[in-house]
């Protein structure tokens, strides 16, 4: 029983602190399936190291730009017989982030383009303004 005790030793708070996010992000991603139920011990939710793992997971996937549901499938597959399927969600997040890269690309150039405009001290209105007025 010790040793139970001490794979799930963590409160919901340091499970959050360890994983840089807050309480209630931990409890919205119990309620979403990402992190089981926790086990309790005197009516206190307990968490082990797994659930730090796989927070850090999350995160992680996130930061990578997958969707929740995305992270939810790729929690799911079995780390050695479902690489084709995570390799898919990858090149489909990867074809996504490319297509993002140019459009804010674009947006730069439009926007460097106005700024040296702007600089250039010609008369008249400010061509950054006018460029955002309705």
């Amino acid at each position: 029983m010790v040793q139970s005790q001490e794979r799930h030793s963590l409160t919901i708070g340091k499970l959050a602190a360890a994983g840089g996010v807050g309480v209630e992000t931990i409890r919205f991603y119990q309620r979403r399936g990402l992190l089981p139920q926790p086990t309790r011990d005197g009516g206190i939710r307990r968490y082990g190291h797994e659930e730090v793992r796989r927070l850090r997971f999350i995160r992680q996937a996130q930061a990578a730009g997958f969707t929740l549901e995305q992270i939810r499938e790729l929690l799911e597959l079995d780390a050695g017989s479902d690489r084709a399927r995570a390799h898919q969600l990858a090149s489909e997040r990867i074809a996504a982030l490319d297509e993002r890269i140019a459009e804010l690309q674009a947006v730069r150039n439009s926007l460097k383009r106005l700024a040296h405009e702007c600089g250039n001290g010609a008369p008249g209105p400010c061509p950054i303004l006018n460029s955002f007025q309705l």
